[in-house]
């Protein structure tokens, strides 16, 4: 019997593990590195211990470091969450040797199903249908896959053939591209999985992403816990799960549950495993890959048949059987889960770092949320983006993703730029409401969804931030209103690149306030700050944001739209520096693979300045209009943050 459980893994899975660990009566450890040392998944456990510096290379991908921690706390298991280690079977062994339970399955299983070549393999020796694509039997260098090509048929995708998760996919069109595109997805891999293995695959237009958790025991035992839809994605990577799959007819459900039971099967699984697959426009569907581990969607598939996976996956790791048979799983309802990402929408889905000024899930009891992040805290760029997942579930899909999109609206995420709005967008679009759904579905949707929500109309938000900067005036001004009672007290603000300034008109106490946004006069009839909420009442109307302030800059919401006001000095400052003679900004947070200009060098407009690193994949930043090169501040191996300065140009 396991009575203490060591995490090799951080953030919100580790604070949900944590959660089942207690109601079982298990003691949790928890593993840190330095940019983690008061992050809530440690503070949350029994037990902590530090593993490393703050790149994963240096913490938690070092297996030594995890299995001494284990040894010295007394745990009896490890639990490797998602990503970092759960899929690597050296670490699986590893664990074994020094006498510890890998909360997961064999080895054994993770080596087969972790190459995408032998995993393929297996599956088509279970009779599941397969993507046309380049041969099984061994690994092709770059020549042995160009010839190839044709016979598979264009388009196509290139894979890393020892990951998943979307990471290295790239879609070509020609032998040219492919070419091109080979010795970068190579790096890709090799980056993210450790091995520079590819293959390809001919690539199905516009196909649903459909997956099927599966179950077994170290008894012989295996059953499926139904299907899930994680067609909306955006890099490859998903968004948005659900539960069940949207319009998938009976008869192909059923092939599909039974496929992914065949494969399990066929390698004897034991504990939780994601068979994945590809379905067409005419549903015909297609093995994609295995996941030998717990999936990050796993909540809505504990939605639907109200069990714990994470205490399944502990009583299989300690030899009992499965608690249910196949014919004892029931599924009711829906359930839909949102991924809440620190990444801009508008650039590309680039990813973010910065404070958390402010985070306020949703307070209903209806609305699960799974998050490991605390205001205060910050947004490393040394991990994935992913912060926390919403989850809401219903009698039926309509029901769950409306409540998805009022949750959503309900979500603060101050002081880091992120996908809430996004996501509350997506949620509230026809043709998801409709579940017209493939991964395609940004491709169609995206420009709206991304398109900046900005109707230059902020006078209200500017109002709201007007007067919690005035209430702080007045609360360190005793004696302010027999003084100063009629003088007008002047504010500027920066929009975006347009300044906007205000002005409030101090009234008696309950008498209204008169503000002047630009040209727009307001009457505030009265108004309430609590906590970092706002309320006015505006011509009978009354309003709340949730606001948050960091350094000189404003985030203010009402969940439906955000604005950020930066205070400005009365006058205009010049500029100065890096600025005034233009400059390339890092777009996201990364490492400097390469800089490919120099000082005095003539850059043409689109040409390529530098590669960046991030999200363990590979970005050309290229330069948006003609100049010559005045200066760098960057080397590559350097980290930067998301808008720092890189490149000084002087435009022609």
């Amino acid at each position: 019997m396991i009575t203490t459980l060591l995490i090799a893994n951080r953030g919100e899975i580790a604070c949900r593990i944590i959660r089942t660990c207690r109601r079982l009566g298990i003691r949790t450890v928890a593993v840190y590195s330095t940019a983690d040392a008061g992050a809530p998944h440690v503070l949350q456990a029994d037990e902590a211990v530090w593993i490393g510096a703050a790149p994963p290379s240096e913490s938690y991908l070092r297996a030594a470091a995890l299995i001494e921690a284990a040894q010295r706390t007394g745990a009896q298991a490890i639990h490797p969450g998602y990503g970092f280690l759960s899929e690597n079977a050296d670490f699986a062994a590893q664990c074994a040797a020094a006498g510890l339970i890998f909360i997961g399955p064999t080895p054994a299983a993770i080596a087969l199903m972790g190459n995408k070549r032998a995993a393929k393999q297996c599956a088509l020796a279970a009779n599941v249908p397969m993507v046309p694509g380049s041969p099984l039997d061994a690994a092709l260098d770059d020549a042995a896959l160009l010839a190839q090509a044709e016979q598979i048929g264009w388009p196509m995708m290139i894979k890393a053939a020892a990951g998943g998760g979307g990471l290295g996919m790239r879609l070509v069109h020609s032998s040219a591209e492919l070419a091109a595109a080979l010795p970068v997805a190579r790096r890709d891999a090799q980056a993210a999985f450790g091995s520079a293995e590819v293959l390809l695959e001919r690539a199905v237009i516009e196909p649903r992403h459909i997956e099927v958790q599966i179950f077994g025991d170290q008894h012989g035992n295996l059953i499926h816990l139904g299907e899930r839809e994680c067609s909306i994605q955006r890099r490859h990577q998903k968004i948005i799960e659900e539960a069940p799959a949207a319009h998938l007819l009976p008869e192909v459900r059923e092939r599909i549950l039974a496929a992914a039971l065949a494969v399990g099967q066929a390698i004897g699984y034991t504990s939780a495993g994601t068979i994945e697959f590809l379905v067409d426009r005419n549903q015909q569907f297609y093995f994609l890959e295995m996941n030998t581990r717990l999936q990050v969607e796993h909540p809505v598939t504990e939605a639907v048949t109200g069990l714990d996976l994470v205490e399944w996956q502990i009583l299989v790791a300690e030899g009992a059987p499965l608690p249910l048979t196949q014919a004892q799983v029931t599924l009711r309802g829906h359930a839909i889960e949102a991924r809440v990402y620190a990444e801009d929408p508008a650039a590309g889905f680039a990813p973010t770092s910065g404070p958390v000024a402010l985070w306020q899930p949703p307070t209903d009891a209806a609305v699960r949320v799974e998050s490991g992040i605390a205001t205060g805290a910050s947004v490393s760029v040394y991990y994935d983006p992913m912060l926390a997942k919403i989850i809401t579930y219903g009698p039926d899909r309509q029901s769950a993703v409306r409540c998805l999109a009022y949750a959503l609206e309900q979500t603060t995420l101050l002081g880091c730029t992120n996908n809430l709005l996004f996501l509350a967008a997506l949620a509230r679009h026809p043709a998801f409401l409709a579940g017209d759904l493939s991964t395609a579905f940004l491709t169609h949707h995206g420009a709206a969804l991304t398109a900046a929500r900005d109707s230059g109309e902020h006078a209200l938000e500017v109002a709201a931030v007007t007067l919690l900067q005035w209430s702080e005036i007045t609360a360190h001004t005793a004696g302010y209103w027999r003084n100063s009672p009629n003088a007008p007290q002047q504010f500027r603000y920066q929009i975006n690149t347009a300044a906007v300034a205000a002005a409030l008109t101090p009234a008696q106490p309950g008498a209204p306030l008169h503000i002047a946004v630009d040209q727009t006069a307001l009457i505030i009839s009265s108004y309430s700050i609590s906590g970092h909420t706002i309320t006015m009442v505006v011509d009978g109307r009354r309003r709340s944001w949730r606001w948050a302030c960091v350094a000189d800059e404003w985030w203010i919401t009402d969940g439906r739209s955000l604005v950020r006001l930066r205070t400005l000095p009365l006058l205009p400052e010049p500029q100065t520096g890096a600025d005034a003679g233009g400059s390339l900004r890092a777009p996201m947070p990364g490492a400097v693979l390469a800089i490919l200009v120099g000082v005095g060098d003539h850059v043409a407009a689109g040409q390529p300045l530098l590669k960046l690193e991030a999200m363990k994949m590979e970005h050309t930043i290229r330069t948006a209009a003609a100049g010559t090169v005045s200066a760098i501040y960057c080397q590559a191996g350097e980290t930067v943050e998301a808008d720092a300065v890189l490149i000084a140009i002087e435009e022609d």
